[in-house]
């Protein structure tokens, strides 16, 4: 251990320099690449009640769906301006259940996950239109906790974590459940649900990294479903095991669980991971520490890069506090370890509050040979994020960056909590910043990471075209330290879901990220602007186009299928396909054509001439002002 003096010397140094880093790389974002800002907020009045959860967005409509957990509703906005979000109607899920959890929107089709009154029972999930109207429901797992539909729209799938009771006495399994829509909404019945559980891995043997520790659980007891993520070819989808430190993979199609991989954990004691582990040290004390942090990631996201499928993870971590009769809590306050004096010879130093004394740790990992002591620690979360392989190898960990970058821009509250002001490194001995939700998203070429941070708040933003080596871009924080949180004058806290829109489907023509924060009950939409994007600078006039026509197009897509359009004049005019994450697949068209009807042959590849796999795509086709966007289904 450092002296005192100098341990305060190296610190200040470090952030010092890191302030300057901070700073030169908010002006260079400024000038090239992207850069968010602040465009509108809606607030549902509800503080501290998840009164603003998970969005999802009705591009044909330009309405957001808005989780409301305090009102038991989804709130439907208007952001037609989205300067000035306004709400339309909310719908009442209460019919169905206790509350919902999470919502996804599929050309005017709403899905919402509703848990039960008692959440070890099964749940539902309801369908309704754009409009609020009811169409179907089914049941599906115990506590569904997040919803998705696969890219080409023929499935939903739901994790279903399957929660405890408090007394830990009822333990359902966790499962994803997988409900086709091949037949249409209209003919949906729980016949066309499968659930995909855990129970293969009852007797197998998996990998001795990924926890199981719940009191008497079995495999499929233990493992809680968190978050989903889709492959572009709706065939696979990975889901976050946020309790067990791992991953699975699903085979959608067959409606099974085919993998499962542990995470591992982060050398804290490693330069670049460093973590301030006190909230009773009197500063920020950001150092390396004998921890090592299990990644325990909450939102998931896929995407590829360099010809790989990767997996991007905002590594929050979670604890079990189950505080009935008899319970179980897994935590613990390194103060109160025994620690194995080998492996920590100076204990009673590591052991003072003001180093790793108050850092909570987990009670069921560390005692290597079964002495009754700890001869490692493991805490909650890695405070980063992470760029892995679909067969969980690492390629990336943001390492310290988040801890630095807010403490290099919010000095005076470093690692506040969420719910309150005047609380610096309130967090510090729990998981810090504690990144939690994940978007990703295309601007001018690039593919950009944007996480929230749930206890500090604000976004991450970076830059993982190369997922080797991303690159930070910016911190953004609506937050007001000098406001008063339950009053409502603190500005947005915890973010929770993140959403982003593509500049095309976007209601002013610029790509949005829009954020729904679960303490303060808002909803607010970023814009995203980016100096190097010719598109950008010309976005006046696209945002004044007279007409924008959202039709389907003859379908099923065939190799022989003419696209058809005509033009209002004469003028350049570029035709371009897109993916609904916003990646352009293919240009058409770019060049000066006469007013009137035309028409051109698209066999569905990409520009490299590969076949796209079945699903639904965008035509856009630009010009003169005119823009026109349909929807185009392959269907193999």
């Amino acid at each position: 251990m450092m002296n005192p003096s100098t341990q305060t010397f190296v610190v200040k140094t470090r952030l010092l320099l890191f302030a300057l880093l901070f700073l030169s790389i908010s002006q260079l974002s400024a000038q090239s690449g992207i850069q968010l800002s602040p465009l509108g907020t809606y607030s549902s009045g509800i503080f501290d009640d998840a009164g603003a959860e998970i969005s999802a967005y009705d591009f044909l409509s330009r309405r957001l769906f808005v989780v409301n957990g305090g009102d038991g509703a989804i709130d439907v906005l208007d952001i037609r301006n989205p300067q000035n979000p306004t709400k339309l109607f909310s719908i009442d899920t209460s019919p169905y259940g206790a509350a919902p959890n999470s919502v996804a929107v599929w050309f005017g089709l709403v899905a919402v996950a509703v848990e039960n009154d008692d959440k070890q029972l099964p749940g539902k999930v309801v369908f309704f239109n754009r409009n609020g109207q009811y169409l179907k429901d089914v049941t599906v797992g115990a506590l569904p906790d997040m919803l998705t539909f696969t890219w080409n729209g023929q499935y939903v799938l739901v994790a279903n974590e399957g929660e405890p009771n408090d007394d830990y006495t009822i333990d359902p399994e966790g499962s994803v459940s997988i409900i086709s829509l091949k037949r249409g909404i209209q003919n949906l019945t729980q016949h066309d649900v499968k659930t995909a559980d855990f129970r293969r891995f009852n007797n197998a043997h998996i990998d001795p990294r990924i926890r199981i520790f719940g009191p008497n659980a079995s495999v499929a007891q233990d493992l809680e479903p968190e978050y989903i993520t889709v492959d572009y070819f709706s065939r696979k989808a990975w889901v976050s095991l946020q309790d067990n430190n791992a991953i699975a993979e699903i085979d959608i199609r067959r409606g099974k669980i085919t993998k499962l991989f542990a995470l591992g954990t982060k050398d804290h004691s490693l330069p670049g991971n460093g973590l301030d582990a006190s909230n009773r040290d009197a500063g920020i004390n950001i150092q390396n520490w004998p921890v090592k942090g299990m990644y325990q990631p909450d939102a998931i996201a896929f995407y590829r890069a360099y010809g790989k499928k990767l997996l991007v993870t905002a590594n929050e971590g979670d604890s079990r506090e189950y505080e009935g009769n008899p319970g179980f809590v897994d935590e613990d306050r390194i103060d109160d370890f025994n620690l194995d004096p080998t492996a920590f010879p100076n204990a009673s130093v590591l052991q003072e509050d003001e180093n790793l004394g108050r850092l909570k740790a987990t009670i069921t990992e560390g005692d290597i040979d079964n002495d009754g002591d700890y001869d490692e620690l493991y805490s909650y979360g890695a405070r980063s994020f992470s760029i892995w392989d679909t067969r969980g190898n690492q390629l990336f960990d943001s390492g310290d960056d988040f801890e630095q970058i807010t403490a290099a821009a919010y000095p005076d509250d470093f690692n506040s909590t969420n719910d309150e002001n005047d609380s610096f490194d309130n967090r510090s001995d729990d998981k810090g910043p504690e990144p939690e939700g994940v978007a990703i998203g295309y601007v001018n070429g690039r593919q950009y990471a944007f996480i929230g941070l749930e206890r500090m708040g604000g976004i991450m933003v970076y830059d993982i075209s190369n997922p080797y080596r991303p690159n930070f871009i910016q911190y953004i924080n609506n937050r007001d330290f000098a406001g008063d949180a339950e009053a409502g004058t603190a500005g947005d806290l915890a973010p929770e879901g993140i959403l982003f829109i593509p500049r095309w489907l976007s209601p002013n023509f610029k790509p949005l990220l829009v954020v729904a924060n679960e303490v303060s009950g808002t909803t607010t939409i970023y814009e995203i602007n980016d100096a190097s994007s010719s598109a950008n600078n010309s976005s006046s006039k696209v945002a004044e186009v007279p007409s924008l026509r959202l039709n389907n197009y003859p379908n099923p897509f065939s190799d022989k299928t003419l696209i058809e359009f005509e033009l209002p004049e004469a003028g350049q005019t570029s035709l371009e396909i897109y993916d609904l994450q916003g990646r352009k697949l293919k240009s058409l068209i770019n060049a000066e054509l006469t007013a009137g009807q035309h028409q051109v042959k698209w066999s569905g590849t990409d520009e490299a001439g590969n076949a796209l796999p079945s699903g639904a795509y965008l035509y856009r086709l630009q010009s003169n002002g005119f823009i026109q966007l349909k929807k185009l289904i392959i269907a193999r």
